[in-house]
């Protein structure tokens, strides 16, 4: 049985009550519904699958029988609001009553459900609050730069406002003026009438808000803002000198917050009606001379932005239809319900009902809301942009198309003779919500299933209805382990094809094979998988989707296990070869191989796989992005070091007037060499031979990296894909890295002691020299205990260090057999920190500063260290400020501490960026990064 109509549910207003016909007695000769409590059980209870009526098949066929329902006469439209009749409500009819519920009226049925939460965070919300922000910038940066124009406009309004009737425009000034706050305040009774405060509780906090903003606006356009914003935004008025008209208006913000907050758009001719007074208001100051029209327009849209990001901090009042509402609506297309419990929600947040009748099978319902549409949208967007559009399903703009898409989906893949729950009727549910009906089949999904549940018949029947909707050129897009539905052991089917697509690629089929593929491989291992795949596709058919076995192509729970299985394998493999190694049972070398190949992602392992069946197989990746994450961050690296270099990096600030040119080369040459020293310290502790000038290239190229990164974190991981592109096996690359780390390390605590033994012997009692090394220590000290007393930080440190040293100490024996190699890492340490030392000591000295040489080392390490504790991108800023502070703390002059600091940061971080960038797009075309 199919059926469609529009029932006129609309919760949370009761403006639609009286398009309910009370006692839903619209289908004639219906039997009399039995009398139940109208108290609703809200009890949570666990859902119980309803048991199919006598004769009823487990699995439902291509073509079933037409449920007994269908013999009962649909209603006429007539007799469902929204459905389009003539005869429908108008809107704004008068309720019956106050306090009116359409559920009074309704013959009241079992629904077992949790409560619906109160209020929903709509991201349409958050989504309209920043489109005003943006809105609000905009109108700023119209009025202070297109000064000419906004001042054009407003004399052509001066001089043709006398031609207006001053009595006309009084008149019309003070109609409009009352009628602004009456038609808001006459809205607000009608809400409380109809027990409907919350609404008008939100557009008061809201009006509160705008007001509240508005005044600081018009402080901060009076006190701070540019002339030409403030000509922009303000006037003397016409009939007044010597005052200032405020800059934005002072009760139409409010106004329209509250209008906006209540919610009068779903409202047309309140919305309508006070529209037309805000215009009028708005047209009368204009030509009153008491405001211009950017005013006007920065009004709007701070009544408008304030509005909606109070309703989204907030959450709005929840319109979403209940269970009872649910039960109506299947009565208006001719089923007889008898009860309903909530089902676990189908991808994309639908919300599920299964549902019993009185006479007939029961059902299994879907709603699908304008909240439930809303929910993901970043998301969406994210991945539309990331990924060619053949590769993401475009989601339906309207309310209408979902239904229309979900029924159209539904109904194909009957027809294509896939094992498929039958669709049996669609309906709209109010103005927010629609249904689908379809036929329950019972079974358990394969995510509820245990491993040896997975047979090979129930793939293979899995693998069968993919392949008849594949013939008929219908993906399913959503073939993760909730949509697959395990009736018995032999027999399952497909559920959840709200997201499909008909008439699709060859791409998108592919993608579903490699979907299924994986998702059957998470759970089985890849070897039973693509063997069950090939008895039932083809190797031809399998072989084709070896491309598009990327994580990008995934969906988005199907990557969260991928990476979750990877790790498990790794830590596991990790924990097992250290009892190994500890025990004597294997070797290093053998436990980092078994690391390895536990470390093997399992995509890998199923093209292994699919290349044994077929070795002709393209192992070329499909394109599936069209903006790689990559090449986003460079381009974000890029502008913000753009921007920070001007804004940051002042020219006034460096004082190059008074720099001693001799002194910044011999910085500059510094410098320079510490990224030959950063090459000599990495080199040092990797037994394996490095072509020097490319690990010298690979440091210039950590200066762009370090952008987007913390400085540290940025140079392992760009140091160990260095290692791993040069040949050198993950662990021993990890080993190498950490090792490198650990004797820098060491290296800087040592240097910071040696060095503050000089400058204290060299104070001769005075300490003012020395404090750079106390506050060195005391820092080291304070974060120390800062991550010893604070558990989950000293887990995450402990995990980060346990993973980097992993092998530590046995690279460090393999490199004793090699003193040279130590030579070379320590000393590459010892010059890259002397280096750096000799930068900050010229930098001073080009300002006519003067320091010992120990003092600034002393100086270096502590403010660099404590500098780069804070985590960001290359320590920009707090690595200046400590550096800074610490100069003064020395007794450097502020005036040559800060030029100094500039200049050496410019020579360090900031001048190696166009380098660096060079570097790493060099070495990625060579495949060494």
């Amino acid at each position: 049985m199919t059926g469609t109509a529009d029932v006129g549910v609309d919760e949370g207003s009761d403006e639609s009550s009286d398009s309910m016909p009370a006692g839903r007695g619209g289908e004639p000769d219906a039997a009399p519904s039995p009398e139940v409590s109208l108290i609703k059980d809200r009890t949570i209870k666990s859902p119980k699958p309803a048991g199919p009526a006598a004769g009823a098949p487990a699995v439902v066929p291509v073509q079933p029988s037409v449920p007994e329902p269908a013999t009962e006469p649909v209603p006429e439209p007539a007799a469902a609001s929204g459905a389009g009749g003539s005869d429908a409500p108008d809107p704004d009819a008068a309720d019956p009553g106050p306090g009116h519920d359409p559920l009074d009226d309704a013959p009241h049925l079992d629904v077992d459900e949790p409560l619906l939460a109160a209020r929903a965070h709509r991201p349409s919300d958050l989504i309209r609050f920043l489109a005003g922000v943006f809105g609000i910038v905009a109108v700023f940066v119209l009025a202070g730069v297109a000064t000419s124009t906004t001042t054009g406009i407003e004399i052509d309004i001066a001089e043709n406002a006398p031609r207006f009737s001053p009595v006309l425009s009084t008149i019309t000034g003070l109609v409009s003026n009352v009628a602004v706050l009456a038609v808001p305040l006459a809205f607000a009774v009608e809400r409380l009438i109809k027990r409907d405060g919350l609404r008008v509780a939100d557009g008061v906090l809201a009006s509160v808000l705008a007001y509240g903003v508005s005044l600081g606006i018009d402080w901060w356009v009076a006190e701070g803002a540019s002339d030409h914003i403030r000509d922009a935004l303000t006037r003397f008025p016409l009939d007044s000198v010597g005052t200032l008209t405020d800059p934005v208006h002072g009760y139409l913000a409010p106004v329209i917050a509250y209008m906006t907050a209540v919610g009068m758009s779903s409202r047309p001719r309140w919305r309508v009606a006070l529209w037309v007074v805000v215009v009028f208001s708005g047209i009368t100051e204009l030509l009153g001379g008491y405001t211009t029209p950017l005013s006007l327009l920065l009004t709007v849209l701070i009544g408008w932005s304030v509005a909606y990001g109070t309703l989204y901090a907030i959450g709005s009042p929840n319109i979403r239809p209940t269970g009872q509402h649910l039960m109506i609506g299947l009565r208006k297309v001719g089923f007889t319900p008898a009860s309903a419990h909530r089902a676990p929600d189908a991808p994309g947040g639908t919300r599920r009902y299964l549902v019993t009748q009185q006479s007939g099978p029961p059902l299994d319902v879907h709603i699908v809301d304008r909240e439930q549409q809303a929910s993901g949208f970043f998301y969406r967007a994210w991945r539309r942009l990331r990924l060619r559009s053949v590769a993401v399903r475009r989601s339906p703009q309207s309310l209408r198309q979902a239904l229309e898409q979900e029924a159209l989906i539904a109904y194909a893949a009957a027809a294509s003779g896939a094992r498929a729950p039958q669709l049996v009727a669609t309906s709209e549910l109010g103005p927010d919500a629609a249904i689908l009906v379809y036929e329950n089949v019972e079974g358990r999904t394969l995510d509820d299933l245990a491993d040896e549940e997975v047979t090979d018949q129930v793939m293979a029947s899995l693998w069968e209805s993919v392949a008849a909707l594949h013939e008929r050129r219908i993906a399913h897009r959503r073939l993760t382990g909730e949509s697959l539905l395990v009736v018995d052991e032999k027999t399952a089917c497909l559920v959840n094809l709200s997201g499909g697509d008909i008439a699709a690629t060859d791409l998108t089929l592919r993608i579903d094979v490699a979907q299924l593929l994986t998702t059957f491989a998470l759970r089985i291992g890849p070897e039973r998988t693509v063997t069950t795949a090939n008895a039932v596709l083809g190797a031809e058919r399998v072989a084709q989707a070896l491309p598009l076995l990327q994580p990008v192509g995934m969906s988005r729970s199907t990557r969260v296990d991928l990476k979750k299985l990877s790790k498990e394998r790794k830590t596991a493999a990790q924990a097992k070869a250290l009892e190994q190694v500890a025990a004597g049972e294997r070797t290093q070398q053998q436990a980092e191989e078994d690391i390895a190949v536990a470390g093997e992602d399992l995509l890998s392992r199923i093209r292994a796989q699919i290349l044994q069946i077929a070795p002709e197989a393209p192992m070329e990746p499909a394109r599936l992005e069209r903006l790689k994450p990559k090449s986003l961050i460079m381009v974000i690296a890029l502008t913000f070091a753009a921007y920070l270099t001007l804004t940051t990096v002042k020219p006034a600030q460096l004082k190059l007037s008074q720099m001693d040119w001799a002194w910044a080369a011999v910085a500059l040459a510094a410098a320079g060499f510490s990224y030959v020293a950063a090459a000599m310290s990495l080199t040092g502790f990797v037994p394996e031979k490095l072509p020097f000038r490319r690990t010298v290239a690979a440091q210039i190229a950590g200066s762009f990296v370090k952008l987007v990164a913390p400085a540290a974190i940025g140079g392992i991981a760009l140091n160990t894909r260095y290692l791993q592109k040069a040949g050198i096996r993950s662990g021993q690359a990890v080993a190498s890295v950490g090792a490198s780390q650990l004797a820098g390390l060491a290296g800087h605590l040592l240097l910071l002691f040696s060095f503050g033994l000089i400058t204290g012997s060299q104070t001769n009692g005075d300490l003012s020299a020395s404090r750079a090394v106390i506050i060195g220590v005391l820092s080291a000290a304070v974060l120390a205990l800062v991550v010893a007393a604070v558990a989950p930080l000293r887990r995450f440190v402990l995990n980060r260090l346990r993973s980097l040293f992993f092998g530590v100490v046995p690279r460090m024996l393999d490199l004793m057999q090699t003193p040279s190699k130590l030579v070379t890492g320590f000393g590459g340490i010892l010059l890259l920190t002397l280096s750096f030392t000799a930068c900050l000591d010229a930098s001073v000295r080009a300002f006519g500063g003067s320091i010992s040489f120990s003092a600034v080392a002393v100086v270096f390490l502590t403010a660099n260290a404590a500098g780069s504790a804070i985590p960001t991108p290359g320590g920009i800023g707090p690595v200046e400020v400590a550096l800074i502070g610490a100069l003064t703390v020395a007794d450097v002059p502020a005036a040559v501490a800060t030029p100094a600091v500039f200049l050496y940061r410019a020579l360090t971080f900031w001048l190696p960026v166009l380098p660096g960038w060079i570097s790493y797009n060099v070495l990625q075309r060579k495949r060494a990064l």
